[in-house]
């Protein structure tokens, strides 16, 4: 176990097996030789989502921080696998984009994807912060409340 696993099992989470993409698409691909671009997370709990529906209606902020949370570690699953296990040579969190699924009237996008981009920072330190976008929808693949797309630089 490295480093960046040990922080995530100090943080009392456990990293979890990364997921194929659940359509005709790649969950996580490398461009440019040391990019890492992954797809969607949206926040599994083994083969079920852990978290559904709109914030503002079914979900409350900080139920929604948790599902982006779950979302970033998920993220940082596919960045193990697309590192062939070496987390550490992760070089930089690039940018984090959340797509949050939030009723019409919802305005706390940001609080949100705090959940994510906290958890990057405590697990990367410094390599962890990171530009971000934090969007809302009207509907979501799976009734997911959150997705994140995770763009990193690797060694």
């Amino acid at each position: 176990m490295n480093i960046i696993e040990e922080k995530i099992k100090v943080l009392g989470l456990k990293l979890p097996t990364p997921k194929p993409g659940v359509g005709a698409y790649k969950a996580w691909t490398i461009f440019s030789n040391n990019i890492v671009c992954t797809s969607g997370q949206i926040p599994w709990e083994e083969d079920k989502i852990a978290f559904t529906g709109r914030l503002g209606d079914q979900v409350t902020t900080k139920q929604g921080a948790l599902s982006a949370q779950l979302c970033a570690l998920h993220a940082i699953a596919q960045l193990k696998e697309a590192t062939n296990g070496d987390l550490t040579r992760v070089k930089q969190i690039i940018r984090v984009e959340g797509t949050i699924y939030a009723a019409p009237n919802f305005s706390e996008h940001s609080q949100v994807l705090d959940g994510a981009s906290n958890l990057f920072n405590e697990v990367f330190g410094e390599k962890g912060r990171h530009t971000r976008t934090a969007q809302g929808m009207n509907s979501s693949p799976l009734n997911a409340s959150t997705l994140i797309y995770v763009f990193a630089e690797i060694e």
